[in-house]
């Protein structure tokens, strides 16, 4: 299910809504698995950026320290005011309140600039960051065998490219620098506090301690109610995604309010489990508050019985104090937060490392290039031996001669082999035994590049990409001619469809080509194929998706596209092939049976059977 990343992506987008460093209370951070080997790996990356780096930080901590210092100023000009007006100091003394107030406005638009900096500094970092991580990622899915793709989730390898890049690109060096500036916020405002009075500062960190104990106790608890949200969030959002994704099969069997039921009952355990958590985690801040009000009332208690003892303690000293008061805890409170989001950056950084970590296809080394164009087509296996784990055996030494402009069906039951075979020829999976051969030239000794431009492929699963159909067709061969669009188009027996369409052949395709039938984007696969003029075709029930009039007008199209061309057709509906040069039986591995349709079905073996499971009526 896709619920994690699901539920992670609301997680980024309250971070965004709460500023940088945020982190919900009671929300466990992810912790990464080795987290200094991670992070030296990570700082790789900015090395070539140190400088900018530098220049953030140094301005990052100049802001820090005039957020520290500015009250101060404040603090200065309230006392001289007041002093003025208790008649303590000359009328002249305004003069002073000027300079301060100038020097204050000063201070500020050199702090706003300096931030300004800052953040643009790191937000060009983050994005060249995320720009060399994303194109690594997309080097190495070139490079990555095709048994990857296999055994790896498609939604695994988007959320790595999507929500890792971004959390890593966005949170590393802001969190470091956040981190750093709360932590100078707190030692500087402390500093500030004591220089005012040590006696409120005393008691402003008494209730330090009870703002730590009192929000480890919450998250503590709320981490267990937030894991149980999560899992119930899980299930609600596997459940939306079957209902809606089978929603046909729903209405057709009218099982409309069972499901509605069902996401009741699973909505209102989300409910629940979501109350407490959030009931739990909301405590916080009214506690915090809480805390904070009884410590302001104190300071302000005592600092009036200090104003007016013989400790000299202005209006403007106590106001300032208070403010920062107010200042010293959250900076505290916002480092375990943004140490939580750091091991999360770090966490999202070992995944994206270990993608980057997975071995490669075999390097080619010293393969000269080779003209494509000499080969005519003649395959040749010599005891091939294949496996997908090394437990269970699939293709034993199997040999197998076919010339040039052939057609070789292949038939056999689920698992038979019939898929790998085709997979080994284009070398998606490398052999692990005998040799396999092109035209007398061993097929690892032809680029992998080169080699597969030898084969056209139809495919049961048709793929089209976002944009025109004319731009779809001519994939494979970009400096196609509008005329050889169309052309194989005609062959295909799509054009009249093409045709008819109000933009024609630069009609855009949607995601997923939806706004096509199933039919027709095969007829475009078809198409495409013709347009590519292979050396050697695959087609892998490439009609399965057509009715049978169109099935017939494919037929003949398939058999003018492979008049002097090598095909194999993997093949389960067997009128399909009745006309194939010949016919290889698979069964666990093993060619069992050879030989053309009359050849085989005269044999009265497998291929017989599996004829006569589709053609003959068991109960006559």
């Amino acid at each position: 299910m896709k619920t994690e990343k699901q539920y992670n992506r609301g997680n980024q987008k309250r971070s965004a809504a709460h500023g940088p460093g945020f982190h919900p209370i009671g929300m466990p951070g992810e912790k990464p698995k080795n987290f200094k080997q991670t992070t030296i790996r990570l700082i790789q990356y900015l090395k070539p950026h140190m400088a900018k780096l530098v220049i953030m930080v140094t301005f990052s901590i100049i802001v820090t320290v005039i957020g520290v210092i500015a009250p101060d100023y404040l603090r200065r000009i309230i006392n001289t005011l007041q002093s003025v007006i208790t008649g303590n100091l000359p009328t002249e003394s305004l003069d002073e309140v000027q300079i301060i107030f100038f020097t204050l406005i000063g201070i500020y638009l050199i702090r706003f600039i300096l931030d300004a900096i800052s953040a643009l500094m790191g937000n060009y970092v983050s994005s060249v960051v995320g720009l060399s991580l994303r194109s690594q990622l997309r080097d190495k899915l070139e490079k990555l065998p095709i048994k990857y793709y296999d055994e790896t989730k498609t939604g695994n390898i988007l959320s790595v490219f999507s929500n890792d890049v971004e959390i890593v690109a966005n949170s590393l060096q802001q969190s470091l620098i956040y981190i750093l500036t709360s932590a100078l916020t707190v030692i500087g405002v402390l500093i500030m506090m004591f220089r005012i009075s040590w006696q409120l500062t005393i008691i402003a960190l008494v209730a330090l301690p009870l703002y730590i104990l009192s929000t480890t106790f919450i998250a503590k608890t709320s981490q267990k109610k937030f894991k149980k949200q999560q899992a119930e969030l899980g299930n609600l959002n596997g459940y939306i995604e079957e209902i809606f994704t089978a929603h046909k099969v729903i209405k057709l069997f009218g099982k409309e309010q069972d499901t509605l039921q069902e996401f009741q009952t699973i909505n209102e355990s989300l409910a629940h489990e979501s109350k407490g958590a959030q009931f739990i985690s909301g405590l916080i801040r009214p506690i915090m508050e809480f805390i904070s009000n009884i410590a302001y009332v104190l300071v302000v208690v005592v600092g009036g019985i200090l104003t007016g003892a013989t400790i000299p303690l202005g209006i403007g000293d106590l106001t300032i104090f208070v403010t920062y008061q107010k200042s010293f805890v959250n900076p505290i409170l916002n480092i375990a937060s943004l140490i939580n989001t750091l091991q999360s950056t770090i966490a999202g950084a070992e995944r994206i490392f270990e993608m980057l970590d997975k071995p490669e296809e075999v390097l080619e080394q010293n393969i000269d290039k080779i003209d494509i164009n000499e080969f005519s087509g003649n395959v040749h296996f010599n005891d091939v031996s294949f496996s997908y784990t090394e437990e269970q055996k699939l293709i034993e030494n199997l040999n197998l001669d076919v010339h040039a402009g052939k057609q070789i069906a292949i038939v056999g039951p689920t698992g038979a082999g019939k898929t790998t075979l085709v997979n080994l020829l284009m070398r998606f999976y490398e052999i692990k035994g005998g040799m396999i051969t092109i035209d007398g030239v061993k097929y690892n000794d032809v680029p992998r590049k080169d080699l597969r431009r030898l084969f056209g492929m139809v495919l049961q699963d048709t793929w089209l990409f976002s944009g025109t159909i004319k731009d779809n067709i001519a994939f494979g061969k970009e400096d196609a001619t509008l005329d050889e669009i169309k052309e194989a188009c005609r062959q295909a027996h799509v054009d009249h469809f093409i045709e008819t369409l109000p933009e024609g052949y630069n009609t855009i395709l949607n995601e997923d080509a939806s706004n096509l039938s199933q039919g027709q984007k095969q007829l475009l696969t078809i198409a495409r194929a013709i347009l590519f003029k292979p050396k050697i075709l695959i087609l892998d029930e490439a009609t399965s998706s057509v009715d049978t009039r169109t099935e017939a007008y494919i037929q003949n199209a398939m058999q003018f596209m492979m008049e002097d061309r090598t095909s194999f057709v993997i093949a389960h509906r067997l009128s399909t092939i009745k006309n194939a040069s010949t016919i290889l039986v698979m069964n666990e591995g093993h060619i069992v049976e050879q030989g053309t349709h009359k050849e085989l079905l005269d044999k009265k073996g497998t291929y017989f059977d599996l004829y006569n499971s589709q053609f003959v009526n068991p109960m006559i």
